[in-house]
């Protein structure tokens, strides 16, 4: 197979998402835009990526460059449309050699199997291979052009078509795989004779055409080459992912009881068997084994769930959540970086953080692991088949030992030993009749100032 990069153009100011965060860096299904794209190519075998940015984008070079390492970006100063940012890119290409493909940090739905046949057809010869589409509304595109034996003649911007031209439904999507020599080639004889005083890509084609070499164009759905530019298309794009998850899921055999109301995220991943109720929310990080139940208004983030554990309603995982089989956690508790063993429960009202629960034990309500002193964490550790009484606070660094109890509302500071019964409550002191002569008092003081 031939070498494959990609140049992946992130050099727009995103002025229209009207956010401090730059547009590229956007989430969709808890992923930003760019690493979505970054994504796309490495699966396809790109083995070199050069992220494009702009000299204000420094946050989207920091973020691309925490990604694939030093040197993975060029700088297009100043901005002089596409074809300029690309040839910003030449030099961090110079050693390659191979197809190089174009595409853009801003198509967040775009992914292997719609970039993919782009590099079909170079293999089975075009010389550039582009990506068109037909949108519902093609008022704004250019045009493709094609030839008899489907070969592409001519990219026709939409102010320039005929009224002929401007029937043709397949449009321009940007996206295209040439060799990297070639490519450069091409590019340097782009020139900025135009209304805007910019160098196009689209020109490329042109170029390519009238020296006589191929150029193929695949055509993928609307979808998959939509751009982000507004917070409305971020909404668009995230609805249609997310549909996409569920049909997913339901396919694969999860049972989602309301699926219009569950939202996953790009890495989420669920055994078939397993079942999602009402409004439940998967973060990164998630993975749920067969037979586990998620019930409403839960939500999850760099969690496991194992098979046959009952998780919520109103339940809250946190990143390290390790939940054991068959184990129950219930609603109103939370759990952060706390390994929860075979079938111990934790049923309502408890935060268990940083620690584990071993197998069999009973959490009881109002359990608290005390962990943070303001400065470091600390862990707590409950052995297999210990019992915990209701409104305990166990004060981290602590172990409770297997089979131990802890009397309800004990404050417990130091390791209980195993079997063993730790309370830790002040003496219980009564005043008979107190609370008859307290409310005499109180009833005769508002008699007093004549209220009631």
């Amino acid at each position: 197979m031939t070498a494959r990069a990609a140049v992946i153009l992130a050099a727009g100011q995103g002025t229209r998402m009207k956010s401090a965060t730059p547009k590229v860096l956007h989430k969709v299904g808890g992923r930003t835009m760019l690493d979505r794209m970054i994504d796309t190519v490495q699966t396809l075998g790109c083995e070199q990526v050069v992220v494009v940015v702009g000299k204000a984008n420094a946050e989207v070079g920091a973020a691309a460059e925490a990604r694939l390492g030093p040197g993975a970006t060029a700088v297009q100063d100043p901005p002089l449309g596409t074809a300029h940012a690309v040839l910003a890119a030449k030099d961090a290409l110079s050693g390659f050699e191979g197809d190089v493909v174009i595409t853009y940090a801003d198509a967040p739905l775009l992914g292997p199997d719609d970039l993919g046949p782009l590099f079909a057809l170079r293999e089975a010869g075009a010389d550039i291979a582009m990506m068109a589409f037909e949108p519902a509304d093609s008022l704004l595109y250019g045009r493709v052009i094609t030839g008899a034996g489907g070969e592409v003649l001519k990219i026709v911007e939409a102010r320039d078509a005929s009224e002929a031209e401007k029937a043709v439904r397949l449009c321009n999507a940007g996206m295209m795989v040439a060799d990297r020599a070639a490519l450069f080639g091409w590019l340097a004889r782009v020139d900025n004779k135009n209304v805007k005083a910019e160098y196009y890509l689209t020109d490329v084609v042109g170029l390519a055409v009238g020296d006589g070499k191929a150029v193929r164009a695949h055509s993928a759905p609307e979808a998959a080459v939509m751009g982000c530019d507004t917070p409305a298309q971020l909404a668009q794009a995230e609805r249609i992912f997310q549909d996409r998850q569920r049909a997913r899921f339901l396919a694969e055999g999860v049972a989602l009881v309301a699926p219009e109301t569950v939202h996953f995220a790009y890495d989420t991943e669920i055994e078939p068997g397993a079942t999602v109720e009402q409004f439940v929310v998967f973060a990164p990080g998630v993975r749920v084994e067969t037979r586990a139940v998620i019930r409403a208004f839960s939500h999850l983030e760099g969690a496991v769930v194992k098979e046959g554990a009952l998780i919520g309603p109103y339940a809250r995982l946190r990143p390290g959540a390790d939940i054991g089989e068959e184990a129950h956690i219930g609603n109103f508790v939370e759990v952060k970086k706390v390994a929860v063993g075979k079938g111990a429960k934790a049923n309502h009202l408890t935060y268990l953080g940083d620690g584990s629960v071993g197998a069999g034990a009973n959490i009881g309500a109002g359990t608290i692991f005390c962990n943070y002193d303001g400065f470091d964490k600390y862990e707590t550790h409950v052995g297999e088949g210990a019992f915990i009484g209701s409104n305990t606070a166990l004060v981290a660094p602590v172990t409770v030992g297997p089979g131990a109890y802890t009397g309800s509302g004990s404050v417990i500071t130091k390791d209980v030993a195993a079997d063993a019964l730790a309370v830790e409550r002040g003496q219980q002191a009564e005043r008979p009749g107190w609370a008859a002569k307290f409310r005499a008092r109180k009833l005769a003081a508002r008699a007093a100032k004549g209220t009631k």
